[in-house]
């Protein structure tokens, strides 16, 4: 039984913690009910631990030289690992989890069970401030009952509290099919929440020597409607106000309730520093003064832009062209469409540190990022704030297809100012409408009906519309139902998988039933999609 949290049960626990979740990230990643192929949450875990263990490789052990204590060197190692290694939302939470405890320990000369609980407690802090619109019923909702199990505990015995904090969370994991109806259908847990009990499980066989009782394996059952989640604005706010902040980890907490209460889109993202850090505040207003004055009450604001969204560009502003684009995309014949872009190209599902990498490697003092994906954009926006602590200044357009990063890049104005070049990016993609056609991997229940393995699906927006057999007439299908809506150019990318002549053919259709819509088609050499749609 260990009194206190020494350095060498940190390095314990993550291996633990690392070891236990490869063991569960088959189950944990079942546990999504989306039927498509694609990053799943314990992977990405798994992929985040790993960075943090390598970050504690690479230390050796050495004394810390940042001032801290023994402990807090290595818990920051271990924070600052994930970090740079966060894959998905999953990855980006844990990573804020793991800095929140470092934030708070760090300077605490022998962490015992009421200081670990005090720590719990910030991580939980962290890991809600990581989230623009935080969902109970999540890995939040976990790592939120931990903390308040921890505190509750009431005790120096850190074996009793982290216990507490265990049990707490396993609880809370129980119960998350009843916050979130999407689990209750499908008969599952929150993935996220799940290797976060794992970890915490890990911690308490690290502290006290003894393995607690693990969770049972969520039961398999039937998928709820295959839908993805957008984090889009309300068009009631007229205004978006953007501004760094150097403030307090309090004044920041004032802040972001003062301003949720005013407009929506909030995000606000600090650099983890001690005291008074940099925080960059983003939200859609229609009170752009008190949204101001807001910031200027919880510390100093600078660098403030305002937009309003129904304004025309102003006249270009001739400037050097210091600016880059970094996009995410798989694919061969994608990679060298968004090259002959001029754009920097990083493979599907990367790490904060990966995008971070490609970022400094342009050169460029403003960069623009593509994530064509809602995980990726999470990975974007960390990968975007360490940046800005570089030097670099990042805008992350929210792509959720390759197709929308080409309108966004076909848009690109180097006279322009680069706040209203970004601006006009994000209406190009935001126009340009997407779809997907691949074949279901898994049984679910859809919102177009119930689909099996080899179905073909088309989703529309992240949204599954068409329950097909034959790959050809669903996709000319989708194309109809785009259509239906308007555009005036359709793009067309082929997958590594399409059979022959699948492109040629839907094109065909377009031009014989579309006459005046113009076509574009590309080989895009994308796996799982044989072909993504772009309607503009």
């Amino acid at each position: 039984m260990l009194d206190t949290l020494d350095a060498a049960a940190v390095r314990r626990w993550c291996a633990s913690g690392l070891a236990v979740l490869q063991r569960h990230q088959g189950e944990i990643d079942d546990l999504n009910v989306f039927p498509v192929p694609d990053g799943d949450t314990g992977t990405n875990l798994v992929l985040t631990l790993t960075s943090a263990q390598q970050a504690l490789a690479i230390d050796l052990g050495t004394l810390p030289d940042d001032g801290h204590t023994p402990h807090g060197h290595t818990l920051r190692l271990m924070a600052r690992g994930a970090l740079l290694g966060a894959r998905g939302n999953s990855g980006v939470i844990l990573s804020q989890i793991l800095r929140g405890l470092a934030d708070t320990l760090a300077p605490v000369p022998a962490v015992r069970g009421r200081q670990f609980a005090v720590g719990l407690t910030a991580a939980a802090t962290a890991a809600y401030a990581a989230v623009a619109q935080p969902v109970e019923g999540t890995l939040l909702t976990v790592v939120a009952a931990a903390a308040r199990a921890a505190e509750q505990a009431d005790s120096d015995d850190l074996g009793t509290v982290v216990r507490a904090a265990a049990g707490a969370a396993a609880r809370a994991l129980a119960r998350t099919p009843e916050q979130l109806p999407a689990l209750a259908r499908a008969g599952v847990v929150d993935a996220g929440g799940r290797g976060l009990c794992l970890l915490l499980d890990a911690l308490v066989e690290v502290v006290t020597g003894q393995s607690p009782g693990q969770l049972p394996p969520a039961p398999r059952a039937v998928r709820p409607p295959a839908t993805a989640v957008r984090e889009t604005g309300s068009p009631a706010y007229a205004y978006e106000v953007q501004y760094l902040l150097d403030a307090t980890d309090e004044a920041v907490a004032r802040l972001r309730a003062e301003l949720a209460a005013l407009g929506d889109s909030l995000v606000i993202v600090g650099d983890g520093g001690p005291g008074v850090g940099t925080w960059n505040v983003h939200v859609h207003v229609n009170d752009v003064g008190a949204a101001i004055e807001a910031g200027v009450v919880a510390g100093r604001p600078h660098r403030i832009t305002v937009t309003r969204f129904a304004d025309q560009a102003p006249p270009p502003i001739p400037l050097p062209d210091g600016r880059a684009a970094v996009v995410v995309a798989t694919g061969a014949g994608i990679a060298e469409l968004f090259a002959a872009e001029g754009a920097t190209v990083v493979p599907a599902n990367p790490s904060t540190g990966e995008l971070l990498d490609a970022i400094r490697a342009t050169g460029a003092p403003r960069v623009v990022v593509l994530p064509n994906d809602p995980d990726t954009q999470s990975v974007a926006n960390a990968a975007a704030q360490e940046a800005h602590r570089l030097g670099v200044k990042v805008s992350v357009v929210p792509t959720r297809s390759p197709v929308q990063a080409l309108a966004a890049l076909a848009v690109r104005d180097p006279s322009r100012r680069f706040e209203d070049d970004v601006i006009a990016m994000a209406e190009a993609a935001g126009a340009c409408r997407y779809a997907e056609v691949c074949h279901a991997g898994r049984e679910a229940l859809t919102v177009a009906g119930p689909c099996r393995p080899g179905d073909v699906l088309a989703l529309v927006e992240g949204e599954v519309h068409l329950i097909g057999a034959d790959l050809l007439d669903t996709c000319t299908a989708v194309v109809d139902r785009m259509l239906g809506g308007g555009g005036e150019l359709v793009t067309l990318l082929c997958g590594a998988d399409a059979p022959a002549g699948l492109v040629d053919r839907v094109r065909e259709h377009v031009e014989r039933s579309w006459p005046f819509v113009e076509v574009q088609s590309y080989e895009g050499g994308q796996p799982h999609y044989p072909l993504l749609v772009g309607v503009e």
